[in-house]
């Protein structure tokens, strides 16, 4: 007989307290066979979306996960129900009980999908006992944890690949085969961003996270419950990985290239106070919440070959989702948000778009051409099947990953550093070189080879 999922949950609640207390040579007694085993740390919507997807490999085991969350740990461990796959231990016994998971399991890698703040601090415990991480994005929150993930990364040998999923973005990867083959010439300008109406996610009912509602934290479900207290407290680029990860692969960040410095500015916040007002009326407590996140951040990157980004985010304002891609070289230049592409020499008119659907066809990856049935129903588009098999790959093949520990930092640190540029009236604020001159001699990997 099948035992409930609840009393599941409560039991193994208790027998991860209990193994706590033992050593960690007993419990960690070797591979029980040719599987990586994998532990996950965070079980929410997103920590389940990529648990189902390495579910469906059979030569990986996810044998412990970790949440404090019990109806989070209820919806996944049906995962593995419906995956016919066996239950893992749950850890649960508070919000340092990863700690045991990673001292007592024995885990070829760790993913980490929790609320960012815990990203750094998870990542680094990970790395220091022993496994490699796949972190969720933003990897880190200020610029001392991005150096502190660097330098754990470089003392433990253990890699720390962010799962900057849109990297994998079926079109993107064709812009980048475009940029690598030299339709555009030589790149001058590049444009991303996050453009994505999250009012329903950051403010909720308390039973799912588009049901509508004002509530959040205590109160809230899902994402409501931490994401919005970001929009309180920050003031800033505060999610710049999903624009700024693709752009700088085709611009060799961090592989012959890097970011310089960046300044940054915010309009007014407007949006989530409307928001509460017309869903519950200007009496509402939340009506009175101060929120310091304009509701347009708009940053400027000069690179060290010259080359200029604009990244873009804007979450608490009505509109379309929008990743606000723009790709121009000395050629010609790719626009997302139209479909649209002009090459000099190319373009059958003068001065006038065509549309870039041949293009994307012409220039698909290789790598998308290979695994398009695999990737089909993945999460996103098909994106999360690239970045889950990156990950794991890397491990099985004892291969640096595409993404990693300096990309991690570089993709991150723009938050931290846009909040600080606009605190002191849009002022440059310098990237620092998290690969100490590597970057000069550093060859480009991402998308490259069958791994990645």
């Amino acid at each position: 007989m099948r035992v409930s999922r609840r009393k599941f949950l409560k039991e193994t609640a208790v027998a991860g307290t209990a193994a706590a207390i033992l050593p960690s040579t007993i419990l960690a007694t070797g591979r029980m066979s040719d599987r990586i085993r994998i532990g996950v740390i965070g079980t929410g919507l997103r920590g389940q979306g990529l648990i189902g997807l390495v579910l469906r490999r059979d030569d990986v085991e996810i044998p412990a996960i970790c949440d404090i969350d019990e109806r989070m740990l209820e919806m996944t461990l049906a995962r593995f129900d419906e995956a016919d796959r066996r239950s893992p231990k749950i850890y649960s016994a508070g919000e340092k009980d990863y700690l045991n998971l990673l001292d007592k399991e024995n885990l070829d890698g760790v993913i980490i999908t929790t609320p960012w703040r815990w990203h750094t601090p998870m990542a680094i415990a990970a790395m220091e006992s022993g496994k490699h991480v796949g972190v969720e994005v933003p990897a880190c929150l200020t610029v001392d944890e991005c150096w502190n993930l660097v330098r754990m990364s470089e003392k433990t040998e253990k890699f720390c690949m962010i799962l900057e999923n849109v990297c994998y973005r079926r079109d993107v990867m064709a812009v980048l085969n475009m940029v690598r083959e030299g339709l555009f010439g030589e790149l001058l300008h590049c444009q991303g961003g996050y453009q994505h109406d999250l009012r329903r996610v950051k403010f909720n009912d308390g039973e799912n996270p588009y049901g509508g509602g004002v509530e959040y934290g205590e109160k809230g479900f899902s994402e409501a419950r931490w994401r919005t207290q970001h929009s309180v407290d920050r003031n800033g680029d505060l999610y710049p990985t999903h624009g700024g990860g693709p752009v700088a692969q085709m611009l060799d960040i961090n592989r012959g290239n890097r970011f310089v410095h960046l300044t940054s500015t915010a309009t007014q916040s407007r949006g989530l106070h409307q928001y509460i007002v017309a869903q519950a009326g200007p009496d509402h407590p939340n009506a009175k919440v101060k929120f310091k996140l304009g509701d347009i951040v708009t940053t400027v990157i000069k690179c060290a070959k010259g080359e200029t980004v604009v990244l873009s985010h804007d979450t608490n304002s009505p509109r379309p989702y929008s990743l606000n891609f723009c790709v121009q070289g000395t050629r010609g230049l790719w626009m997302k948000d139209n479909n649209s592409i002009y090459i000099e020499g190319l373009s059958p008119e003068d001065h006038k778009w065509e549309p870039d659907e041949p293009y994307l066809k012409k220039y698909d990856h290789p790598l998308w051409k290979r695994f398009e049935s695999k990737a089909a129903g993945a999460g996103h588009g098909g994106m999360d099947f690239f970045i889950v098999r990156a990950f794991l790959e890397s491990i099985k093949r004892d291969v640096s990953p595409p993404l990693d520990v300096y990309d991690a930092a570089s993709m991150s640190v723009i938050s931290p550093l846009s909040e600080q540029s606009i605190a002191n009236g849009s002022a440059p604020m310098k990237f620092p070189d998290f690969t100490r001159g590597k970057w000069k001699t550093n060859k480009p990997i991402f998308a490259l080879n069958d791994v990645y």
